[in-house]
């Protein structure tokens, strides 16, 4: 007689809870990174009023951000060399420490030129920071609970945008700029003291070497290109020379790094063979194309308010709050579909639903309900926060432990990237669309216009969400063994 056969056991249950060392770690490094994402978004509304009470034309304060925003994208690049060298708790409090420093420089800054130059120490501060912060959660969790992990590391992405721009207006209401700055003190004094407690000793790899070419050729070419499409609202666009002549440059040194990547390999500041995993490549595009529907749109909303309804930048901000709620409130589930699913079927949710929300603000009027549009707005910020979740973890899936840092690098570079682009590409629409228009009802047609586009963007990213990886799963002849063996994607 055949003996029945025996029905494999069902796959090892994952906990609803993460491990407590894991997001004792996560905390830490959450408040820390808290004192970057304030001072960015508190600083997107400060312009206007930093031009005023520094005596400085927009053009010229503009660059507090610009030069932060360069720094920025041209330290990531070597953050995983400067952790191999340094160990990842050493850098990550050299890194807290250099954006404490730029912070109290910024805040006795005695003139413009000497605010621009510290904010470049903070930028350098802040651009190691956002991308360590990645990597040493993602290397703790070791391939884990991916998108709890991910649910908890966007906490800070989360309320910058709900808090940053109202504590702007208030802090600019009644006091000091200057006070931007010091602001960040207390998240950086907090953080240091929890980052010496909680982080875990871990010490740099011996011969690790900084690909100088790679450096000379990778940072440069990424400031040029940013720096590039920052000018491109402002100017006749791509045709112009202060667009063209840095974009050409920094494409033509990306070019150049591409080339001697492929010929270093892994030796490389970036290996770029690391494309090679579906999921990496799949989640930096997406990335970059969210650019335009999450960093543009944050520049279209609040001026909307602003040039169309009047609204000053504190009331713009207060109603900007329902999107970010939307962010915070749809984590935790976006999250746990993304442990049980896997984040191709979430992230097409995300962005149809990210898409639907954004289709009534091209319909916008001077006399549109700002209640239905904060509605909106909150299912708007519902998607962006599920998409977000979904495209940072995908990155993760299939890199081993060491190629994790420069995977967190990829997929920085590209929100740089493609949050600049963004931001540009609607900014230049909006001034052509809306140029020479008089009245609210003209200006509202420009940025309906505008919207369309931001739509357009996700809309191309629907079909890209595809390449993700889909649920993780043992193999049928593993299933017995014991949980932490290897998931494949099914």
């Amino acid at each position: 007689m055949n003996a029945r056969a025996v029905p494999p056991p069902p796959l090892p249950a994952e906990s609803d809870r993460l491990d407590p060392a894991l997001r004792r770690l996560t905390f830490t490094l959450i408040i820390g990174a808290l004192a970057v994402i304030f001072d960015t978004t508190i600083m997107s509304v400060a312009i206007n009023s930093l031009a005023g009470q520094m005596h400085a034309s927009l053009g010229t304060i503009q660059w507090v951000s610009t030069a932060y925003l360069l720094a920025l994208a041209a330290t990531m690049p070597a953050v995983g060399w400067a952790q191999s060298v340094l160990g990842g708790k050493r850098l990550w409090i050299a890194a807290l420490g250099m954006f404490f420093l730029g912070s109290l420089l910024c805040a006795a800054a005695w003139n413009v030129p000497s605010l621009i130059a510290f904010r470049v120490v903070q930028g350098i501060g802040g651009g190691i920071m956002m991308v360590l912060m990645t990597t040493l959660i993602m290397q703790a969790a070791k391939d884990r609970s991916i998108g709890k992990v991910m649910s908890l590391i966007t906490v800070p992405t989360a309320l910058g945008p709900v808090l940053g721009p109202v504590l702007g207006g208030i802090i600019l209401h009644l006091g000091d700029w200057r006070w931007i700055f010091l602001f960040n003190v207390p998240f950086c004094v907090v953080g240091g003291y929890l980052a010496l407690r909680n982080l875990p000793e871990d010490s740099p790899r011996p011969g690790s070497r900084l690909d100088v070419v790679g450096m000379l050729l990778l940072s440069p070419g990424i400031a040029a290109v940013i720096f590039g499409l920052t000018q491109l609202g402002g100017s006749a666009g791509f045709a112009s020379l202060e667009v063209a002549l840095p974009l050409i440059a920094g494409l033509a040194l990306l070019a150049g790094y591409v080339g001697w990547a492929l010929r270093r390999g892994s030796d490389a500041l970036i290996n770029i063979r690391l494309f090679r995993h579906r999921s990496l490549a799949a989640s930096s595009a997406l990335v970059f194309l969210t650019g335009g529907a999450l960093y543009g749109t944050m520049l279209l909303l609040p001026l909307y308010w602003q040039q169309v309804r009047g609204e000053d930048a504190l009331g713009a901000a207060l109603l900007l709050i329902p999107q970010g709620l939307g962010t915070l409130v749809s984590r935790s589930l976006a999250g746990r579909y993304m442990d049980r699913f896997g984040a191709r079927p979430v992230a097409i949710v995300a962005f149809v639903l990210t898409c639907a929300a954004t289709v009534p603000f091209c319909f916008v009027t001077a006399s549109t309900s700002d209640i239905a549009l904060m509605a909106v707005l909150f299912v708007r910020g519902a998607g962006l926060g599920a998409a977000m979740i979904t495209l940072m973890g995908g990155a993760f899936v299939g890199l081993r432990p060491e190629e994790i840092p420069q995977g967190s690098s990829i997929s920085r570079v590209a929100q740089q990237i493609g949050g600049s682009a963004g931001t540009a590409v609607l900014a230049m629409i909006l001034q052509r669309t809306a140029a020479g228009a008089h009245t609210p009802a003209a200006l509202a047609s420009g940025f309906g216009h505008a919207f369309w586009w931001a739509t357009a963007f996700t809309i191309a990213a629907v079909p890209l969400c595809l390449l993700l990886p889909g649920r993780a799963a043992l193999p049928a002849q593993d299933r017995t063994a014991a949980p932490d063996a290897e998931p494949v994607e099914v």
